[in-house]
């Protein structure tokens, strides 16, 4: 299932954090980083997934 949202991660960042962890502040954080620039929302989403 970690695969699946790493690639999801990729495509769309807002949404494999989302999966992850919910509706939390990690999910507006990544919003923001992705609205700011996509890399970092990238990043930040795989982080968050492959952290847990």
């Amino acid at each position: 299932m970690d695969i699946i949202r790493i690639i999801l991660a990729i495509l769309l960042p807002p949404l494999g954090v989302f999966l992850q962890v919910g509706f939390g502040g990690h999910f507006w954080l990544n919003i923001l980083l992705t609205l700011l620039g996509y890399i970092p929302g990238i990043v930040h989403a795989v982080w968050i997934i492959a952290r847990r």
